[in-house]
């Protein structure tokens, strides 16, 4: 090889090993506490078998009407997103660990209950379980956020997402050969007994040193005054609401309209594959090379995604048009979800930061309840109109997060002292790692204790 060519070669090579390295030292930074978590949600997600099969448990096993079946199952939705926004609060005042702890011990006895259960209870003991579960995913948030410095945090949420979502892909075909080789109540057993596990091990390995209570005397800027200066993360949390009112259409009325174009189950399932095999293999390495960009102009992008994913589908329901939505979609998701954690993350003042997670958990999760009854109302309607206007809410909701984006430099009331992403930089106390507010230290823990 000429000297000029091999010289250049060499520099490339040199180049790739030192992003290689680059990447390597970016992942070895995350704290040993978000290492552990993740492993503890990735047995967690493992064994979470029960929300996938309940509908149809209720149906065939407890001889339900689809009514019956889909009202009880609502009701555990709105428990869930009503945990999501709330875990939070509690973990502010309480610490988040034991948030984390309390919520998996009732969400455990809850499903290993499931099989005992009269009919009556079935409307009010998963509505408990599912909400504990909103506290614990809160809880998992603010552990994180509270864990790693500004800056950081992006890698740390992109190694607990790959936890859970490598877990949620072992998790479901180990349920459905539980079913058709032991029982629903076999299932239910495993699931219950692995939460309670998961919440042995959580006691065991996550610090609990420095935990304490948030003075109620002095409760400090409360969560909307501090939204009111933190105008960008408002935008933000609009525009994830939307975005998941949209992305969850795929889980009620795609499968509804892939059937209706003769497109059968067995298709569906192979695009949910093609979903999560992409992000396990593409969302960990594409959140380390554009840790360094910007959230915003990220998270905008992906929304824009989303919605590009849809206006294919707008086009035509073939599996062509099927394939690509979905492709479409799964980079979507791999860009905006992450960052828009870390960014609510990064601009929560200290004292907050369980209530700020608990609003992003809240508002990442709406579709859960919202999505099906809106888009199958829609749907019945007006069939044709549900995927373009999917992709223009998608769409306008990243054009808002781009301009939002644009004006953050004019806006710094999120960094004032001790509070928002540059307190770890500037010295000020660091939270604790179970997830309570900062010891006390003079003003500053009385400003911030709320």
């Amino acid at each position: 090889m000429p000297r000029g060519k091999r010289e250049g070669h060499e520099k490339e090579q040199g180049k790739g090993q030192g992003q290689g390295e680059a990447q390597g030292q970016r992942l070895r930074d995350v704290p040993r506490v978000v290492w552990l978590l993740a492993a503890g949600q990735f047995f967690n997600m493992v064994v979470a078998f029960t929300f996938v099969y309940f509908f149809v448990y209720l149906t065939d096993e407890r001889d339900l009407s689809v009514a019956q079946a889909g009202l009880i199952s609502g009701i555990g939705g709105a428990g869930m997103v009503a945990g999501n926004f709330t875990g939070g609060w509690f973990g502010d005042r309480y610490g988040h660990r034991r948030v984390l702890l309390a919520g998996s011990l009732v969400s455990g006895v809850g499903v290993l209950a499931l099989p005992v259960l009269p009919a009556a209870l079935l409307y009010v003991v998963p509505a408990v379980g599912q909400y504990a579960g909103g506290c614990v995913r809160a809880a998992n948030g603010a552990l994180v956020a509270v864990s790693v410095p500004g800056g950081g945090r992006r890698q740390a949420f992109a190694v607990t997402r790959f936890a859970a979502n490598a877990g949620f892909t072992v998790g479901p075909p180990l349920g459905a050969l539980l079913i058709a080789h032991a029982s629903y109540a076999l299932l239910f057993v495993v699931d219950g007994l692995g939460t309670l596990v998961f919440a042995v091990y959580a006691w065991r390995v996550l610090p609990a040193r420095g935990a304490v209570r948030a003075r109620a005397a002095d409760p400090g800027p409360g969560v909307f005054a501090a939204l009111r200066g933190r105008p960008t993360v408002l935008v933000l949390l609009g525009a994830i609401l939307v975005a998941d009112l949209v992305y969850r259409q795929q889980y009620s009325t795609l499968p509804v309209d892939l059937d209706r174009h003769g497109l059968d189950t067995g298709v569906y399932g192979w695009l949910l594959a093609i979903n999560g095999g992409v992000i396990l293999l593409l969302e960990l390495p594409v959140t380390l090379a554009l840790r360094g960009r910007a959230p915003l102009r990220i998270v905008g992008a992906g929304l824009l995604l989303v919605g590009a994913g849809y206006a294919v589908l707008a086009v035509g329901t073939g599996l062509g048009t099927a394939v690509a939505m979905m492709l479409l979609l799964t980079a979507g998701e791999i860009l905006y979800k992450t960052p828009a954690t870390a960014y609510v993350a990064d601009h929560a003042p200290a004292g907050l930061q369980g209530r700020f997670q608990s609003l992003y958990s809240g508002v990442s999760v709406s579709g859960v309840v919202l999505s099906a009854p809106l888009g199958g109302a829609l749907y019945t309607v007006a069939p044709g109109l549900l995927w373009p206007l999917c992709a223009v809410l998608a769409g306008a909701a990243g054009c808002a997060v781009f301009v939002a984006g644009r004006g953050r430099g004019r806006v710094r009331a999120d960094v004032v002292a001790g509070e928002g992403p540059d307190a770890a930089r500037a010295g000020g106390p660091a939270p604790d790692a179970a997830g309570g507010p900062p010891p006390e230290t003079g003003s500053l823990a009385r400003r911030t204790s709320g």
